[in-house]
């Protein structure tokens, strides 16, 4: 399953936030999207996953047109998990994550032990397994988060849309989290704020500045000091590692000034 995006732009009051991006997302690779704050990253995602009609251009599912398509058909096809994602419902851990099955449900196809066995997989998967009853108000923003990506692979979908997923994880749980959604049999996309996370656990990974796409290729081809400077305006060493990883060391602040 291929999902695309073709000449992609979205603006608000007058200022342009995303602007002619295309780029293909190809089946079973993980694609780090990169970039600084406000460089359009989110708004990209939400345009991917069809929450935000672009202003112009279009985004199409194994060649169709997202338009065209029923949003509960979407949906059985991407998830997203969102930067700010959160619920006001007294729910607990558990429930949250049923959430995730809702397309697969209708009149005529009850909650099943099927479902259930999805969930706990979802659960076990995010090693929250023993949380499903405490209520979602008692838990903390890494757990949240957690459940979020539960939610999303309860889902089942073939494509799994991440915007900055590894917001309020600490260190052990942001790369055990980046492992285990690379490990899944899935498509996936992440807005990533790590560079290092990106170069480890991406294949490809496409940077954006301002809301234009300036870089798109393997990690250790695209990441090179140059283009880190003029994007995110530091300096690094990057050290390359075998054939295709590398390793990105940022300089002191102190020394941009010598």
């Amino acid at each position: 399953m291929m999902l695309s995006a073709r000449n992609l732009s979205w603006s608000i009051g007058g200022v342009e936030i995303v602007e002619d991006i295309s780029l293909d997302l190809h089946a079973g690779e993980f694609l780090g999207i990169v970039g600084p704050n406000g460089s359009g990253k989110t708004s990209l995602m939400a345009m991917l996953s069809g929450l935000r009609k672009p202003r112009s251009g279009d985004v199409l599912l194994d060649g169709m047109s997202m338009t065209l398509l029923q949003r509960r058909d979407v949906a059985r096809r991407i998830a997203l998990v969102e930067q700010q994602a959160e619920t006001q419902e007294r729910i607990n851990a558990r429930q949250a994550v049923e959430l995730g099955r809702i397309p697969h449900k209708g009149a005529l196809s009850p909650w099943s032990r099927h479902d259930d066995e999805i969930v706990d997989r979802a659960l076990r998967d995010v090693d929250m397994e023993g949380f499903g009853k405490r209520m979602w108000h008692t838990l903390s923003g890494g757990e949240r988060q957690r459940l979020h990506i539960a939610r999303a692979l309860a889902q089942e979908p073939k494509i799994l849309l991440l915007d900055e997923p590894t917001n309020h994880l600490d260190i052990g749980h942001q790369i055990a989290l980046l492992h285990l959604v690379r490990k899944q049999k899935l498509t996936v996309a992440a807005a990533l704020h790590d560079l290092n996370h990106a170069a480890m656990f991406c294949d490809r990974v496409a940077v954006l500045k301002a809301g234009t796409l300036v870089a798109m290729g393997k990690p250790c081809h695209v990441l090179t000091p140059a283009l880190i400077l003029d994007v995110f305006g530091v300096l690094v060493d990057v050290e390359l590692n075998g054939a295709d990883g590398c390793h990105i060391r940022y300089r002191a602040p102190s020394l941009l000034a010598t």
